[in-house]
């Protein structure tokens, strides 16, 4: 069966880049709703993802001209700016730690899973790195999206920034990566309506198909 109050979550997400300014949502409401999106998937359930939240408008200011004065970035209550962690492996022994503690895996799985990706992220390359966190944080992003629309609220991502004068401006060390930009707030006005095509276009079953 399928849970209706979903779709309509799903149906109603609209990137919007028009926002009430006056509408100040509380940090610890924001801080529920992260907690939430981070039930998504990710490898070794590292967790690669980590959030920096801009409310405050002399931060959000800071930021206007960095993601090239889209105007959203000081209407929106507050802006999510999503980095990667590109040395996530280094929590594996406190996440493997918690689900000891949490009582969801034995003592001996979690002691070989630290030591199993601490190794394999060490040895990763920097690009592999980069396109895993790349990828979990696009997956956290969607979900933050879907539970800001579910408590009522609005977003839109932004890809649109310079990564090298947000990480200077901002204090990011080389340890993360900006991925993305995600304003939150309520729309002043609803975002444009969208197509998308049709699944027969876009999907193959059991081999690809010449068009």
């Amino acid at each position: 069966m399928f849970d209706s109050s979903l779709f309509e979550i799903i149906h109603g997400r609209r990137a919007v880049r028009n926002y009430k300014p006056n509408v100040k949502i509380p940090e610890n409401e924001i801080a529920e709703m992260l907690q939430e999106a981070t039930r998504a998937p990710s490898g070794g359930n590292l967790q690669s993802w980590r959030f920096l939240v801009l409310d405050s408008l002399e931060q959000k200011q800071k930021l206007f001209s960095i993601a090239y004065n889209q105007k959203q970035v000081v209407e929106a209550s507050a802006v999510i700016v999503v980095l990667g962690d590109l040395e996530c492996y280094k929590m594996a022994k406190k996440i493997y730690n918690q689900a000891v503690e949490a009582g969801v895996m034995p003592e001996d799985v979690a002691k070989f899973s630290i030591g199993r990706y601490t190794d394999l992220y060490s040895n990763m390359s920097q690009e592999d790195v980069l396109q895993n966190v790349s990828l979990e944080c696009g997956l956290v992003s969607m979900q933050f999206m879907l539970v800001a629309r579910a408590k009522g609220y609005d977003t839109g991502p932004m890809r649109g920034f310079s990564k090298e004068q947000l990480m200077k401006a901002f204090n990011i060390g080389d340890r993360y990566t900006p991925v993305l930009l995600i304003a939150l707030g309520e729309s002043a006005k609803a975002g444009y309506p969208t197509v998308r095509l049709p699944i027969e276009s876009i999907t193959f079953f059991n081999e690809i198909h010449k068009n």
